[in-house]
This record gives C-alpha cells, structure tokens and sequence, in this order.
C-alpha cells in the first residue's frame, strides 16, 4: 500500500512500511524511513509503483487546461478527489486523482488552498485582476532578461543608464533594473565595479572611485553654504618676526615660527597657530559644518576643506595681513636646552614670509645649519630653531629609551592636470623624513602639542589627548603619556583650521589664556562634558575613513605612475613572506616567487600589469639586486 502527502509544500509517494493509530512509518524509493502523521495522507493507492505514478500524473497535469477547470470547478470549496471525479465523469485514477491535485495545487491565481487537498475557485474578478498580475510580471520577466542579455554582450540598455549611477551606493534594490543588474553580475561572475566600468557608465576607474566615495560621505556635494563670519575680537599686537614654513601646495596654513633674542643663549620661541576658536563658537553654524566634516579631507591634487574658504583666509597665517593667533612661548636655553618659562596669549600677529620648503630643502642642510659660516637663507631664524629642536629630540628620545627611526623616505604627491583626469601626469617627489626642516616643523609642532596639553589640564579643563601606552594608541578627555612620541601628554592643537578636534581645544586654550582659574566656568566643554566622548568616536570613525580614501587615491596614483613612466621593473625591501615595500614609491605589495629572504634584503621585482580598478599589481620576483646602484636606480 502506497500513500500520498504534502511535505514542505510538496507531493510525495511513498510505501507504507508500518502504521499506528495516529502515524505512518513510510518508505521512498531509496529505502529511506520517515514518519509522517496519519492526517497528513491525502491519497492511498495499490496496484502502481509511486515513481510510475508520479511521472504519469505529471504528464496528464500538463495536458489539463486550467480555464476549463476553473469554470467545471464548483463555487464552493472542494476536495481535488472530488473534482477529479467530476472531470473525468467516472472513479477516477490514482493517477488522474493526482493530475488534478498537481494542477490545482501548481494554480494559486485561479485556486486557493483551503486545506490538505481542499481548494477554492477564485472569483472571476479577482481571478482576472490575479491574471493581470502574472501577466506584468511575465512581462517583466522577460524585459529584465532582455536587459540582462544586453549587459552580458557589453551594452547598456538606455532604461539602466540613469539607474546605473547609483548602483554603487545605496541602490533601490526593489527595481527591476537593479535585479536585472544583480542577475547580470550572478550570470558573468563579475564584481560591480568590473561591470559599471565595462558597461561605460563610469569613463574610467578613477571616475569610479571618486563617485563611490563621494556619493556615500557627501551625498549633498562638498559645497559649502554661505554662513556670515562673525567679527572679530580686539586682540593686543605682536611685532614678532613670524614665519611659516610648509610644503609649496599648502593653503591653509595654520602655524608659523618665530625667533626672538633675548640674550647670550636665551631665545624666545614662538609658535604661532591660526585661531578660527575665536569665532567658531560651540554649536554655531561654522562649528555644525565643521564638525560634519571632522577633518579636511586631502587627496593627490585636491581637497575638500573642513571649513569655508571665506573662514579660511580670515584666519589663515599668509604673509603681510595682521590675523589672529593664539601663541605658545618658551623662552629656553640653546645652549643646554632648558625651558626657563612658558606663557600663551591669543594675539594678532603679521606673517614676514610664507616659506616654502620646497625652496629652501637643498639650502637648509645640517651642514648648514650646524657651521655658523656657512651660507644658510634666514640663518637668524633657523639656526637657533634647530638648536633647541635637537634638544627637545633627545629628551623625548631619553623618554623613549630609544631613538626615533624617521630615516624612510616620504612621498609628496604633485598633480600637473584636473585630479579627476587619469591623464593629468603624476610627479612623485621624494623626501627624507628627518630632513632638517621636516624636523624642526615636527618639533614645535610635538612642543606645543604637549605643552598645551597640560596647559588644559593645569586649568581644570578637559580636552581631546591621544595617547600611547603599551603599543596601544587611544583618544580620551584626560592627559596620559604618549609613549611613542616621549611626551607626559599630547593634545591635537596645531591644525584647527584642518582638523576638528584642534578646533576644540584650541576654544579650551582660548578660554583658560582668557579667563585664568575661573575658565572652568566659562569653558566651551566642562568636566565629564559626554559631547565630548561623542566627538571623539566621531572623529576617529570619520578621520580613519577619510585616510583610508586618501590612500586609496595615492595607490592610484601610484599605479599611474607606473603606466605614465613605463616601468616594468621596480626595486624594494623584502618584509616577509611575499610583501616587498617599493623603493620607487610608496606601496607595500605581495610579490609573486620571493624565496626566503632575510629582511630588508634588496630585490628586483619584475611588474607583469597592473588593476586601476582593484588597485593590484602583479609583480614577479626577479632576483637580489646585485648592488647598491641598482637597488636604488
């Protein structure tokens, strides 16, 4: 004895092996057991084996015409047994028993399941609104294949042209062209980036990369609103001798340097930065769109301000205008090193010159800056800045217990060309990191950092620190050590036109330079502020982001470079297992065929093609170099 019965949303045919009163023990063609629940039987059967049966059901399923059942069908509920021996006008079959059960069940638009073998007909007019509805979709159906065979032969279809910009980020996945493209990617076993750009929706990689990000972190665009500037406070003037020192490309600039003698070895030290705090009041309009942006967002030949242009060059530190600065002196000692005094004060201040490293890096070297006969541009300024910027090193390396390696090699990206035209020639421009000038910019930018640090904290106030402590790096509102860098504290305060958390607490200076032991009460942010735990993870979420775009780009640009100059042939550093870092520019890649080597060992890497898309190269190994020369040609 056979039975059949519904399981998942199937028909199945199985033997009886065994029964009870309220379940069967049943048996498939395989042998395999299973028990199922007496109410669950739909048919019994003897005489055909279920296999057999099925595959003839199946066939007089097909030939049934749905229309001429529905209207033989009564309008009230029925059992398929039933109707099958209404159809058939006599008992009917297991078989043709079947047949009707399958049809009905294969059928939901023309019967609805009322239970185990039961069904309904469907009135006429929701029969025929049912009908419309499978009608669309078919036609749907069959226009989304269209298109997706169109994708396949490498042509956009003219309805996806529109949708199609938006597949990258945050697309409608409800239409019927994205399922279309999501078929087309499933068919070809392509990524979206590889389809979009083979499809021509983008006209290049960098296209592509450029509008996946920018649509995500500024849907609205970069432009800035027009928000009035407030104006500014009377503020005392300094007639210090002022310069900025930055690379040729810096507009904003937001620090300077000067020098004044005191006498013998004493020197006054000044360390200048732009002071946008003045006027950027917490919760204003400039400070919701600085904090929005968190950072300035730079890239090879272009950048998206943190602030207004408007805002900037009232505060930026350009030479022959008075602008507001919020000050940091130390008056120290050359000779030995020691710091006899500290003070801040925001003052306005009147730029001499806006140096440009890029100028002065062959002149400025430490032969010249350590013979006091040699020629060196603006001697008076750099010669005693260097001097106590070798001081301020060691003791931090004194700290440390080691001294810093800044011996790699950095790379200034320079665009000649649009930065959005992969045509544009990439100039890659080496420089040492522990270049003179490099060093001292670095050194009083690392003093005024520490020392305000604890100047807020002196004062009772909070502020945004970063820390190092056992290998770990972290933000928080208090002061701990900055084991890496060798200082007691470490706050960000030199970038407030850049960098929001600068801005922060440069307002927190700004209040505690002003208002002495009573700024606690005035300060923009008191003790245990939570906005200020809100800012933190804020920013390190959206300034990682924004790194991790700009090195995206550079990686570009590298690769660029590589097709711009035509090499094929590249040297670099061993690491370990196939990492190499490039010695030509700066990327770290996996290198095909590298043996075990000792590390740093110099090799030859042979450039087999490159991905502007995935932002691979696909590098061989080529062997040792066999000299210094070669390594580094």
């Amino acid at each position: 004895m056979y039975v059949v019965f519904e399981d998942d949303g199937s028909f199945k045919a199985e033997k009886i092996h065994s029964d009870a009163d309220s379940t069967l023990q049943v048996e498939s063609a395989s042998g395999k057991r299973s028990k199922i629940k007496r109410n669950a039987v739909i048919f019994t059967f003897d005489g055909i084996e279920p296999q057999a049966m099925l595959e003839q059901a199946r066939t007089l399923s097909d030939e049934l015409d749905l229309q001429f059942l529905w209207e033989c069908a009564p309008q009230d509920e029925f059992s398929a047994e039933d109707l099958a021996r209404e159809y058939v006008g006599h008992e009917p079959s297991i078989s043709e028993k079947m047949a009707i059960l399958l049809r009905l069940h294969g059928a939901p638009a023309y019967f609805h399941r009322k239970g185990k073998g039961h069904y309904k007909a469907a009135p006429a007019d929701i029969l025929q609104a049912a009908l419309a509805a499978l009608e669309k979709k078919q036609r749907q159906a069959e226009q989304q294949q269209a298109w997706v065979d169109a994708m396949l032969a490498g042509v956009l279809p003219d309805e996806l042209r529109e949708a199609a910009r938006t597949f990258l980020v945050r697309p409608d996945k409800n239409t019927l062209q994205w399922k279309a493209f999501e078929k087309a990617l499933a068919e070809s076993g392509k990524t979206a980036e590889a389809l979009l750009l083979e499809l021509g929706v983008y006209p290049h990689a960098l296209a592509l990369h450029l509008e996946r990000f920018f649509k995500q972190h500024f849907p609205k665009g970069t432009a800035i609103p027009e928000i009035a500037l407030p104006p500014l406070p009377e503020l005392p003037h300094s007639d210090v001798a002022a310069y900025s020192i930055d690379d040729i490309s810096t507009t904003e600039i937001d620090d300077a340097l000067s020098v004044t003698l005191i006498e013998g070895n004493l020197y006054r030290f000044g360390v200048h930065i732009a002071a946008p705090g003045l006027v950027v009041t917490r919760d204003s309009e400039l400070d919701a769109l600085a904090r929005s942006r968190m950072s300035t967002l730079y890239m090879p030949g272009d950048k998206v301000p943190m602030q207004s242009d408007a805002l900037i060059n009232m505060f930026s530190l350009d030479a022959g205008k008075p602008v507001p600065a919020l000050s940091l002196y130390v008056t120290a000692d050359i000779f030995t090193g020691e710091i006899k005094n500290t003070e801040t004060r925001a003052e306005t201040i009147t730029v001499r010159e806006n140096l440009r490293i890029d100028d002065l890096v062959e002149q400025v070297t430490v032969q010249a800056l350590d013979d006091e006969t040699a020629p060196l541009p603006h001697a008076d300024l750099f010669r005693p800045l260097w001097k106590l910027a070798g001081h301020l090193k060691a003791a931090r390396e004194q700290v440390r217990g080691k001294p810093e390696n800044n011996n790699r090699i950095e790379y200034t990206f320079r665009l000649h060309g649009p930065a959005n035209d992969p045509d544009s020639i990439i100039q890659l421009i080496p420089r040492q990191r522990n270049a003179p000038l490099d060093l001292i910019v670095s050194e009083y930018m690392i003093l005024a950092n520490s020392r305000w640090g604890g100047y807020l904290n002196e004062h009772g106030l909070p502020g945004v620190y970063r820390s190092q402590q056992m290998g770990r790096a972290r933000m928080s509102t208090h002061p701990l050590p900055h084991e890496a860098i060798g200082v007691p504290q470490y706050a960000w305060t030199t970038s407030p036109l850049r960098r929001y958390v600068d801005l922060v607490n440069q307002r927190q200076i700004l209040a505690a330079a002003e208002h002495g032991v009573s700024a606690r009460l005035v300060a923009p942010f008191k003790p245990k502020d939570a906005d200020l735990y809100a800012i933190i993870g804020a920013f390190d979420s959206q300034y990682t982001l924004w790194h991790e775009f700009q090195s995206r780009l550079e990686r570009y640009w590298c690769l660029r470079w590589l097709t711009q100059q035509a090499r094929t042939t590249l040297h670099g550093a061993f690491i370990r297992d196939n990492l190499v870092r490039l010695e030509e520019i700066p990327l770290v890649i996996e290198v095909n065929g590298v043996p075990e080597l000792e590390r740093h060992t110099r090799i030859v890497v042979n450039v087999r093609g490159t991905d502007e898309l995935s932002l691979q190269i696909d590098a061989e190994y080529a062997g040792v170099a066999q000299s210094e020369t070669e390594a580094t040609a």
